[in-house]
């Protein structure tokens, strides 16, 4: 059987196309870190009113310009609704659903997440300007889903900062020990 000079030269730029995405595929996996979730990143969802760190949802002060705010998705809201946090400070959001799929998009950063049943999910921002941000479920998630939405409000840098806690807490999960700082609110 005769193959064309045509049919050669498209089947080759085919090829061709299928072996650079490949390449780029692994090089993205690689060179960004990108790995699937493993078992460390996973609670119970039917338990997460009693795990560590979802057991008091809230913002908590880790270091000096450093938080994590800790928020929990279901129909049809985010717990905590309202997250405060200052300007310049590195704020580590770590999420988790009880119930169905639901999204963590905060409008007007890259900040966009999926949340998933009983997977731990994490993202780091940093909001360079005060003012308040719309935090909204972008995944489908049911008849109410138009009502799932919070707000980040962001504070100068050296305003006061409502955290969670008052005294050290320390909890095991399923990542190890995690303290979480004791701060007051002055």
């Amino acid at each position: 059987m005769k193959v064309h000079t045509y049919e050669k030269a498209f089947l080759t730029v085919g090829a061709l196309v299928l072996v650079a995405c490949a390449l780029a595929l692994v090089y993205a996996t690689v060179a960004h870190g990108i790995h699937l979730p493993d078992v460390s990143g996973r609670i119970d969802p039917q338990n997460v009113a009693n795990t560590p760190p979802f057991d008091q949802p809230g913002v908590y002060r880790r270091g000096p310009n450093e938080y994590e705010a800790v928020v929990i998705g279901r129909a049809w809201s985010f717990q905590p609704s309202e997250i405060t946090v200052p300007a310049g400070a590195e704020i580590t959001f770590t999420s988790t659903t009880v119930d169905v799929l639901h999204g963590f998009n905060i409008e007007g950063t890259r900040l966009n997440m999926m949340l998933v049943p009983g997977q731990i999910t994490r993202n780091t921002y940093t909001f360079r300007e005060p003012g308040e941000y719309l935090l909204i479920c972008h995944e489908y998630c049911g008849l109410a889903h138009h009502t799932m939405y919070g707000r980040v409000i962001v504070v100068p840098e050296g305003a006061d900062v409502p955290v969670v806690n008052a005294a050290v807490r320390t909890a095991d999960t399923a990542e190890g020990t995690v303290e979480q700082a004791a701060h007051d609110n002055h």
